[in-house]
């Protein structure tokens, strides 16, 4: 009993241990990537909100950028997270953010061993359907009016000329 006993206590002290990554130096782009898969796989995430050089990239490259909105700080073998989000309307943001946090330090501390101390959600705005809608409307009516302006002139210079 006494030998069960020390390799519980043995297993226990294991666990206590800070993780070993015998040299291996984990770049802090690779969390941010990770980190990105963790939140874009969250209900009542809309999107990352990152600067204009994200959105440039993913215009040319064709491609999602998932490091976009994330800053990682890896000081030995501990990172701290600051994620920057779009809601989708109509969610509970603390239950977002709480289930942002959770994933992002499931998914970096499975995958790299770092131990994850913080992760500061920062939410930058909500998506609404009707912003979209309203947008996609004032776009569509003034090119209307501008056509419509344009062939009743033509109409009205035409009939001036054979007038006279």
């Amino acid at each position: 009993m006494a030998k069960k006993e020390k390799n519980i206590e043995e297993v226990l002290e294991s666990d206590m241990r800070e993780p070993e990554t015998n040299g291996i130096e984990i770049s802090e782009d690779v969390v941010s990537v990770i980190a990105g898969k963790a939140i874009t796989d969250t209900p009542g995430v809309f999107d990352m909100a990152g600067g204009f050089a994200g959105g440039i990239s993913e215009v040319f490259s064709g491609k999602k950028n998932l490091s976009k909105g994330i800053r990682v700080d890896i000081e030995g073998s501990t990172c701290r997270i600051d994620v920057n989000i779009i809601v989708e309307y109509g969610t509970r943001i603390p239950d977002v953010a709480f289930d942002i946090q959770n994933r992002v330090k499931n998914a970096v501390e499975n995958m790299t061993g770092l131990k994850v101390e913080e992760v500061n959600v920062h939410v930058q705005g909500v998506n609404t359907d009707e912003t979209k809608a309203d947008d996609k409307k004032e776009e569509t009516k003034p090119e209307k009016k501008t056509a419509a302006k344009k062939s009743t002139a033509k109409k009205t210079t035409a009939k001036k000329t054979t007038k006279k």
